[in-house]
């Protein structure tokens, strides 16, 4: 009985959830975090909490699907993981290359068009798990309505570093001129990575910290951060549901504060002599509280900026 009305509780909260969000992120990264500690604390073996965290990473999956999140990336194993003791990583391995021919054949992937790709140093990988990475990328490549990247042998710092060594080694050779090395020059040279900026990065286990994690899509974009005490194998759906509406409440504030700023431009040099600012505000006043809304009328000219 007792079980029957948490779960009822549960669906409720998680319905109410759902209603009070207006949107989603296009693009969500999560890091994984907690497997060996969550069996631990149940007195398993490390490869059964590795086991229950990749069912929650299926329902991660279908969350992404029903809520139409466009693309998601897994952090699911760094290139410090090599560190960890063989019997580990082989399992680990074992796992990865399991799951990875599982999705690439199973009907919801096609049914949902998920794209499937490996992202980061996979050459150093066992060569069966190398296989099962073509293996799935070869069967979801035609598709494009939910990329699905999966970090392996992944390292945001090593990805910098290169990406900084090949501009300065083109630099060198007279092959770049510094004065044109841009955003665009340093994208072209990282991993074969996510095909958008994250704007949602999760992590689970209770450590309030990216651990090396796409610093170029996520710091550059200025992510929203959800932080939370579940394992992954005990992350839940109404977990899911809170972080998207911190990713909501993030943007809102941004949203605003990128007003006020255009808001306050224009009020010290005249709309005339900032159109950007106007356009800006043009954009974002409605994330201001209704009373400095009602306010513009005094302070801004009213006509619309020329695009």
């Amino acid at each position: 009985m007792l079980r029957w009305a948490r779960s009822l509780a549960r669906d409720g909260y998680e319905q109410l959830l759902r209603r009070e969000l207006s949107g989603v992120p296009d693009h969500v990264a999560v890091i994984q975090d907690g497997n060996r500690r969550y069996a631990r604390e149940q007195g398993e073996e490390p490869s059964e909490g590795h086991r229950e965290g990749a069912e929650t990473t299926e329902a991660l999956l279908r969350w992404c699907e029903e809520l139409g999140v466009e693309e998601v990336t897994l952090y699911t194993f760094s290139t410090e993981n090599f560190d960890r003791p063989e019997d580990q990583r082989e399992h680990l391995f074992d796992l990865i290359e399991r799951k990875l021919r599982e999705f690439a054949d199973a009907d919801r992937v096609h049914e949902n068009e998920v794209h499937i790709r490996a992202i980061g140093e996979t050459d150093m990988l066992p060569e069966r798990v190398r296989d099962a990475i073509e293996y799935a990328e070869s069967r979801t490549a035609s598709y494009d309505r939910l990329n699905l990247n999966i970090a392996l042998a992944y390292g945001g710092r090593a990805e910098m570093l290169g990406a900084a060594r090949d501009v300065a080694e083109e630099v060198d050779a007279g092959d770049l001129d510094p004065a044109d090395v841009d955003v665009e020059t340093v994208e072209e040279r990282l991993y074969d990575g996510p095909t958008r900026d994250v704007d949602l990065i999760v992590r689970t286990g209770g450590d309030e910290r990216i651990s090396n994690f796409l610093p170029w899509y996520v710091n550059g974009n200025e992510a929203a951060a959800y932080f939370c005490a579940p394992y992954w194998p005990e992350f839940r759906k109404i977990d899911f549901l809170r972080a998207i509406r911190t990713y909501e409440n993030r943007t809102q504030s941004w949203r605003r504060t990128r007003a006020r700023r255009a808001l306050a431009l224009i009020r010290a040099v005249g709309a005339a002599e900032a159109p950007k600012a106007r356009r800006v505000l043009g954009r974002f006043e409605d994330a201001l509280p209704s009373g400095e809304r009602e306010a513009l009328e005094e302070d801004v000219d009213a006509e619309p900026a020329a695009d």
